[in-house]
């Protein structure tokens, strides 16, 4: 049934798009059913961690450095980054018809590249930090003080508001009059694109000077830090292990969203099969905004202590 009314739309008059209708994951509905359940523990752990992570850096006076300040605009980036995707999919995992409207679409977009766009220069800034707490330790507090670092996370956050605001003005200003199936289990802005019956070229450059600024120019600078965060380490006598641990453990979350990003954005159009998009598209929409807190917060020894003076508060009102 659902297949013959997606036929039917796609061999439409060629009159103007209302609303598209998103594919999802899988059309088979046991698998459906096991993905709702799989991805429900992933949102509420993803929530749950980063939510934890902010009330300990808001209620611990010993975690109010430009450090946590960092982590805990980052917890907030990702509850907001995941909240915008992952409900609306698991509405979808347990629909019969998965139609999303225009409006509802264009929301989804901007939203997605406003917090995608600002989380990617924060990584990059907390990297900097990192750096020049380890590399350069007595002018840290010199240098990376309660203006500087509000003012980098201010940044981040009015970067990626404006540039997903051009790019949704230029995403919606093409014509959508053929096909409205969106073969993904979101509004992704290159398949959005892909529909369209207009000229796309602008909107393609667009995909890919935002991929260079938002994704190459990060990971250099994170890799520049790091690579200096790691000399530095070398050349240190004690704390070694913990220390590669620590580095180690930072660079795989860098990997995998932004390696994964790069893959969907910064490649030709059509080179891949949509299903592997797909695949690709869950690590950095999914998977990092649950590992964040795991990785940079809920394993320092300094959180660890917050989170149980908080748990010892709870227990005992």
């Amino acid at each position: 049934m659902i297949l013959r009314k997606i036929r039917t739309m796609e061999r439409g008059n060629g009159s103007s798009v209302t609303e598209f209708v998103l594919l999802g994951l899988s059309s088979d509905t046991k698998i459906q059913i096991v993905l709702f359940h799989v991805f429900l523990i992933v949102y509420v752990a993803t929530v749950s961690g980063n939510v934890l992570l902010i009330v300990a850096v808001r209620t611990d006076s010993r975690l109010h450095s430009s450090m946590y300040l960092f982590l805990a605009n980052l917890s907030f980036m990702d509850i907001c980054y995941s909240s915008i995707i992952i409900p609306r999919m698991l509405a979808d995992f347990l629909a019969t018809w998965k139609s999303i409207s225009l409006m509802a679409c264009a929301v989804q977009i901007y939203f997605y590249l406003f917090l995608g766009e600002s989380e990617c220069l924060l990584l990059a800034f907390m990297a900097y930090d990192r750096y020049v707490a380890i590399c350069n330790p007595l002018r840290y507090n010199m240098v990376m003080d309660t203006i500087t670092c509000t003012g980098m996370i201010l940044v981040a956050w009015f970067t990626g508001c404006v540039v997903s605001s051009i790019d949704i003005f230029f995403t919606y200003r093409l014509t959508f009059c053929g096909s409205n199936i969106i073969d993904h289990f979101f509004c992704e802005a290159p398949s959005l694109v892909q529909l369209a019956c207009s000229d796309t070229s602008i909107n393609n450059l667009l995909i890919l000077v935002g991929g260079a600024v938002f994704l190459i120019v990060p990971v250099v600078l994170i890799l520049y830090s790091y690579v200096h965060i790691i000399i530095c380490i070398v050349r240190m006598r004690a704390g070694h292990s913990k220390s590669f641990s620590t580095c180690f453990s930072h660079l795989i979350v860098v990997v995998l969203f932004y390696g994964t990003a790069m893959f969907m954005y910064l490649r030709p159009r059509h080179s891949v099969t949509d299903a592997t998009d797909k695949i690709v598209s869950v690590f950095y929409t999914v998977v990092t905004p649950m590992l964040n807190p795991l990785i940079y917060s809920l394993r320092n020894k300094d959180v660890q202590q917050a989170l149980k003076r908080i748990g010892r508060h709870i227990v005992s009102v």
